[in-house]
Order: structure tokens, then C-alpha cells, then sequence
């Protein structure tokens, strides 16, 4: 019975570190968003918030930018009145930072691509104008060398009663990065098997 015990203690020990994760959340704003039926890209769109990046809480400025391009447009959809583009190979989606501050890294922080359809959205507002969203699923590079996953919105600038002509500007972004933290909750694996030694001695007596 001592020895069931122990084992369970151990087996629920050691899985632990892998369902540590954290959410980091980065805001970009302006960009050129440029589409076609070979599909879309966003140049020139300036990183201007970071939340939850090394324990450093929000952090918000000139910090970096953010790049991407997708796929082809898939069948059946269109620039004007909405659709989805292919991800996977080929798609790119990168955010990079200037180190202006501290938590804020030098180089790329993310380098990924898009892992399925990207979907294309017509918003027409109450008065007639619409908007587009641009929105994907993510998979790539942390910039510690671990893949992470992740999710993106992107709005673009109103573009009054006409519709996407090819070329727009991004009003704002929205990239969430989940990352896994082993550290975290192996903290709490490596406790729980200290523990397991000292029920161990302790049964012992």
C-alpha cells in the first residue's frame, strides 16, 4: 500500500511541467495590409504593447514590428466581399523587437506561420462603411528556441463605403502567444516528489 502511494505521488509529479503556460499579448498598430489573389500581407505595422513578456506586466511604446503574409485565397471567396486564404507552408508571421526596454528583446521574438485558413472578414457597420478582420492560428519559434502557438486578430482602417481595393492600412492588431513555462509547475513537480521522499521516511518509522 506504501508503495502504491508513492508511485502515484510520483507519477503526478512528473507530467506537471507539461501543462505550465503563460499567455503573452502583443498590440501593433498602423501597417500596410496588401492582398490579392496570391494572398495578403502586412508590412510596416510598428509593435506598440507587450503584456506578460518575462513577468514584466504591461510594457507599451515603439518596441518593434510585425510582419506577415499568408497563402493564396481559397476558392469561392473574394477580397471585396470576404473569405479565407491558406496557411501552412510558404505563410509567414514574425514579430520583432528593439530591446528600447527593458523585457523587450533585441531581434525576433516570434517567427511562425499561419497553420490553417486564414479567414478574411467583411464588417459593414451600422452607416453603410465597413471594415475587414483578418484572423488566423499560429504555430513557430519563441525567441528561446521552443515552439509556441498562438492566435492573431488584425482590424483594418475603415474604409468608408467602398470596399478593399488591394491595399489598406491596419488600425490595430492583436497577437496572443501561449507559451509553456516547465519552470512553474515543475517547481511544484519537484516538490511533490521531495514530499514523496519524506512520507517515504517517515512511513519508514
Amino acid at each position: 500500500m506504501k508503495r502504491i502511494f508513492l508511485i502515484a505521488l510520483l507519477a503526478m509529479a512528473l507530467p506537471l511541467a507539461a501543462f505550465a503556460s503563460s499567455s503573452v499579448d502583443f498590440t501593433n498598430s498602423g501597417g500596410i495590409l496588401s492582398g490579392s489573389a496570391d494572398g495578403m500581407s502586412l508590412t510596416g505595422s510598428e509593435l506598440i504593447a507587450i503584456n506578460g513578456l518575462g513577468g514584466y506586466g504591461l510594457i507599451t511604446g515603439a518596441l518593434g514590428g510585425v510582419s506577415f503574409s499568408t497563402g493564396s485565397l481559397i476558392s469561392g471567396g473574394s477580397l471585396q466581399m470576404g473569405g479565407s486564404f491558406n496557411g501552412g507552408a510558404g505563410t509567414s508571421f514574425v514579430i520583432t523587437g528593439n530591446g528600447s526596454q527593458a523585457g523587450v528583446p533585441t531581434g525576433t521574438i516570434f517567427n511562425g506561420s499561419f497553420t490553417g485558413p486564414v479567414t478574411w472578414t467583411l464588417i459593414t457597420l451600422a452607416n453603410g462603411t465597413h471594415n475587414y478582420t483578418l484572423t488566423g492560428s499560429l504555430t513557430g519559434t519563441w525567441y528561446t528556441g521552443i515552439t509556441v502557438e498562438g492566435a492573431t486578430v488584425q482590424l483594418t482602417i475603415n474604409t468608408g463605403k467602398g470596399y478593399f481595393n488591394g491595399t489598406t492600412n491596419i488600425s490595430s492588431g492583436d497577437t496572443n502567444i501561449v507559451v509553456p513555462e516547465p519552470g512553474t509547475l515543475g517547481l511544484l513537480g519537484t516538490g511533490l516528489i521531495g514530499l514523496a521522499g519524506t512520507l517515504r521516511r517517515k512511513l519508514r518509522v
